[in-house]
């Protein structure tokens, strides 16, 4: 059994990785057209999505990706080409072409879109990193003990992640339409610049000699 600081040790590492509160700006700009209750339905969507992605990496990580031939490096270009694409569709502040929807309707546009699976729970949050960081503490201890700490791990981080996202509701109170859509560019910029990296990461795992790494 590793000692406990591991643990937290995994912990912190993997609040970092997801990064919760940085995630927020984002999600504020990708359900602008969207109100509080439906901003929830998105929240939860994507917490499950991102534990049940998590969990999957915990028990079938390593398995799965052997068998399909994936190197994280390999998921790490796939998923910043995701962002990448996501981030140019912000910075052009796309909106609707004025047809009128209901709620429900919007609701269904929305998650027909899966925002709330691409790109918020995967690749941005449940992206490459945290995949591979649970992946290698899986492995490091066999035992039904430690899958289970590893277990709590992933649920602490998706409840932060959870109250993250409903803080959101609060925060949107205050930003006028020409501000979000300002932010929204902004965040479509910066988001870009994160893609980049991924993919430039993904490439030096891939091309370690061509690329110097």
């Amino acid at each position: 059994m590793i000692e406990y600081t591991e643990y937290t040790k995994m912990l912190i590492g993997l609040i970092a990785i997801v990064n919760p509160i940085g995630t927020v700006p984002i999600f504020i700009s990708l359900t602008t057209s969207l109100n509080d209750a439906q901003r929830n339905v998105i929240a939860r969507t994507t917490t499950y999505a991102v534990f049940l992605i998590l969990m999957a990496a915990l028990l079938l990580g390593e398995s799965i990706l052997e068998f399909f031939g994936i190197t994280i490096s390999s998921f790490r270009v796939a998923g910043g080409i995701l962002i990448l694409l996501m981030a140019i569709s912000m910075m052009h502040a796309k909106t609707n072409n004025g047809i009128k929807r209901t709620d429900e309707e919007a609701l269904e546009s929305e998650q027909m879109k899966s925002i709330a699976v691409v790109p918020l729970a995967i690749p941005l949050l449940a992206g490459p990193g945290a995949i591979s960081t649970v992946i290698l503490y899986a492995h490091r201890e066999p035992g039904l003990l430690h899958y289970l700490i590893i277990s709590g791990v992933i649920f602490i981080v998706c409840a932060l992640l959870f109250l993250a996202f409903r803080s959101v509701k609060y925060i949107s109170r205050y930003l006028s339409q020409t501000a979000v859509n300002v932010f929204a560019r902004i965040m479509g910029l910066i988001l870009a610049a994160i893609a980049i990296e991924i993919i430039a990461g993904g490439l030096k795992g891939l091309f370690p000699d061509l690329l110097g790494a």
